[in-house]
Protein backbone atom coordinates (compact mmCIF):
# COMPACT_ATOMS: atom_id res chain seq x y z
CA UNK A 1 0.00 0.00 0.00
CA UNK A 2 0.99 3.48 -1.16
CA UNK A 3 1.73 5.73 1.82
CA UNK A 4 -1.05 8.49 1.44
CA UNK A 5 1.71 11.98 1.29
CA UNK A 6 3.50 9.68 -1.37
CA UNK A 7 -0.21 9.30 -3.33
CA UNK A 8 -0.76 13.09 -2.61
CA UNK A 9 2.73 14.58 -4.32
CA UNK A 10 1.76 12.00 -6.81
CA UNK A 11 -1.58 13.78 -7.35
CA UNK A 12 0.04 17.44 -7.20
CA UNK A 13 2.65 16.42 -10.17
CA UNK A 14 -0.06 14.92 -11.99
CA UNK A 15 -1.98 18.38 -11.61
CA UNK A 16 1.20 20.19 -12.79
CA UNK A 17 1.87 18.11 -15.82
CA UNK A 18 -1.92 17.98 -16.69
CA UNK A 19 -1.44 22.23 -16.70
CA UNK A 20 1.73 21.89 -18.66
CA UNK A 21 0.17 19.89 -21.48
CA UNK A 22 -3.13 21.70 -21.83
CA UNK A 23 -0.64 24.90 -21.75
CA UNK A 24 1.31 23.13 -24.87
CA UNK A 25 -1.96 22.69 -26.71
CA UNK A 26 -3.11 26.14 -26.63
CA UNK A 27 0.33 27.44 -27.46
CA UNK A 28 0.39 24.81 -30.41
CA UNK A 29 -2.57 26.04 -31.73
CA UNK A 30 -1.79 29.42 -31.81
CA UNK A 31 1.49 28.49 -33.93
CA UNK A 32 -0.69 26.98 -36.40
CA UNK A 33 -2.67 29.82 -36.35
CA UNK A 34 0.01 32.21 -37.20
CA UNK A 35 1.71 29.45 -39.71
CA UNK A 36 -1.52 29.00 -41.61
CA UNK A 37 -1.21 32.58 -42.25
CA UNK A 38 2.03 32.43 -43.76
CA UNK A 39 1.09 29.68 -45.72
CA UNK A 40 -1.85 31.92 -47.40
CA UNK A 41 0.99 34.51 -47.57
CA UNK A 42 3.00 32.07 -49.56
CA UNK A 43 -0.10 30.74 -51.59
CA UNK A 44 -0.83 34.46 -52.57
CA UNK A 45 2.80 34.70 -53.75
CA UNK A 46 3.31 31.56 -55.00
CA UNK A 47 6.10 30.99 -53.20
CA UNK A 48 7.04 27.23 -52.29
CA UNK A 49 5.58 25.39 -48.57
CA UNK A 50 9.03 24.88 -47.56
CA UNK A 51 11.97 26.92 -46.45
CA UNK A 52 14.75 24.90 -45.61
CA UNK A 53 17.28 27.78 -45.21
CA UNK A 54 14.31 28.95 -42.47
CA UNK A 55 14.43 25.10 -41.32
CA UNK A 56 17.57 24.85 -40.13
CA UNK A 57 17.81 28.15 -38.66
CA UNK A 58 15.04 27.37 -36.36
CA UNK A 59 16.31 23.96 -35.59
CA UNK A 60 20.12 25.04 -34.66
CA UNK A 61 18.40 27.93 -32.58
CA UNK A 62 15.85 25.28 -31.02
CA UNK A 63 19.06 23.15 -30.03
CA UNK A 64 20.91 26.09 -28.65
CA UNK A 65 17.35 26.90 -26.67
CA UNK A 66 17.08 23.16 -25.72
CA UNK A 67 20.62 23.24 -24.22
CA UNK A 68 19.81 26.36 -22.32
CA UNK A 69 17.14 25.03 -20.74
CA UNK A 70 18.49 21.43 -19.97
CA UNK A 71 16.19 19.69 -22.18
CA UNK A 72 17.63 17.12 -24.48
CA UNK A 73 18.72 19.29 -27.98
CA UNK A 74 17.83 15.90 -29.63
CA UNK A 75 14.52 15.78 -28.58
CA UNK A 76 13.66 19.07 -29.50
CA UNK A 77 14.82 18.76 -32.99
CA UNK A 78 12.73 15.70 -33.47
CA UNK A 79 9.92 17.85 -32.14
CA UNK A 80 10.22 20.76 -34.13
CA UNK A 81 11.08 18.66 -37.28
CA UNK A 82 7.52 17.09 -36.87
CA UNK A 83 5.59 20.24 -36.46
CA UNK A 84 7.94 21.40 -39.59
CA UNK A 85 6.72 18.71 -41.77
CA UNK A 86 3.29 19.09 -40.81
CA UNK A 87 3.62 23.00 -41.23
CA UNK A 88 4.66 22.19 -44.46
CA UNK A 89 1.98 19.62 -45.20
CA UNK A 90 -0.62 23.00 -43.85
CA UNK A 91 0.70 24.94 -46.47
CA UNK A 92 0.91 22.19 -49.35
CA UNK A 93 -2.86 22.06 -48.80
CA UNK A 94 -3.06 26.26 -48.41
CA UNK A 95 -1.22 26.12 -52.01
CA UNK A 96 -3.85 23.60 -53.56
CA UNK A 97 -7.04 24.93 -52.56
CA UNK A 98 -5.12 28.35 -53.71
CA UNK A 99 -4.43 27.40 -56.71
CA UNK A 100 -7.80 25.71 -57.35
CA UNK A 101 -9.93 28.10 -56.19
CA UNK A 102 -9.20 31.72 -58.60
CA UNK A 103 -6.98 32.89 -55.58
CA UNK A 104 -8.79 32.61 -52.88
CA UNK A 105 -7.66 30.37 -50.36
CA UNK A 106 -10.28 27.98 -48.42
CA UNK A 107 -8.31 26.51 -45.59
Amino acid sequence: MTDPEIKKQLAEYRQSIDNIDAALVHILAERFRCTKAVGVLKAAHDLPPADPAREEYQIERLRRLAKDANLDPDFAEKFLNFVIREVIRHHEAIAADYSGSNNQPTA
